[in-house]
């Protein structure tokens, strides 16, 4: 197994002057410049159409940028054979995306069992994971068709930790779900965060959840960045692209802010 390079600067993420076009010449990401500290969640916010998405694949290199360089524990994400980058890195996203016919407990055990672990190994982290992210025993031998919106997205968490990466990006995994679940659901990412104090990049366009699950708060606009600020203070600032977001949200966020590691 390729050993994991020892993080640079504290810094676990490096974007250094990112840009990424498609084959048609339209540019997605311009000139980024981004760097995402060891144990933080840096929560990536904005509109659809900002950049969230294609930033959150540059990192495990599902996306290569065009121009610049992408650097994940100090080594360029060009330099990283793709699998191991990627099994080092865990991925939610909105629709989950489990194995239809994989029962819970095999979609959990997924990387593990790439990894090949051993099989009483993968059974111990396959029932750790379940009780750290409140599914029932019983649900391990159902099919996601079988689940709640709630309980897939808990899936999807669990095997996003599954090997212990020391890395989590997470594109809105949320987003679905009824506001109820998804505030519980939030309660208890952010409880699992001060726990395990992953390093987490969290993609979303709700300036809520990204006060409360947030170290520091990116807001991205047009491919590129508007501004980097800890999240207590981009709900004081005076800069006029936040203030516009926090106005639209129309309510009062002062004290939601719970997110990082403890």
């Amino acid at each position: 197994m390729t050993p994991v390079p020892s993080v640079v600067n504290g810094n676990a993420i490096e974007f250094h002057n990112v840009s990424f076009r498609l084959a048609n010449g339209h540019e997605l990401l311009r000139a980024l410049n981004l760097e995402v500290k060891t144990g933080e969640t840096l929560v990536l916010l904005g509109r659809s159409g900002s950049g969230k998405t294609t930033t959150l694949k540059l990192i495990n290199h599902l996306l290569a940028p065009t121009a610049g360089e992408v650097r994940v524990n100090g080594r360029s994400t060009r330099d990283w054979d793709a699998i191991r980058l990627r099994r080092s890195i865990g991925y939610a996203i909105q629709d989950v995306g489990l194995f239809p016919h994989f029962t819970v407990a095999r979609n959990i055990a997924v990387v593990p069992q790439l990894e090949a672990w051993p099989k009483d190994r993968v059974q111990h982290r396959i029932q750790e994971l379940m009780q750290l992210v409140g599914l029932e025993p019983a649900l391990a031998a159902r099919y996601p068709r079988e689940l709640s919106g709630g309980q897939r997205q808990r899936v999807g968490v669990a095997r996003a930790l599954a090997a212990d990466p020391p890395i989590l990006l997470m594109d809105e995994p949320f987003g679905a779900l009824d506001p109820i679940t998804r505030a519980e659901l939030q309660r208890e990412f952010a409880s699992l965060q001060q726990r395990l104090c992953k390093t987490v990049v969290f993609v979303t366009h709700d300036l809520r959840e990204a006060v409360r699950l947030g170290t520091r708060i990116a807001l991205m606009e047009n491919g590129g960045l508007a501004t980097l600020l800890a999240a207590d203070e981009f709900l004081r600032s005076a800069d006029e692209r936040v203030s516009n977001y926090v106005k639209a949200f129309g309510s009062d966020l002062n004290g939601d802010s719970k997110g990082g590691c403890k």
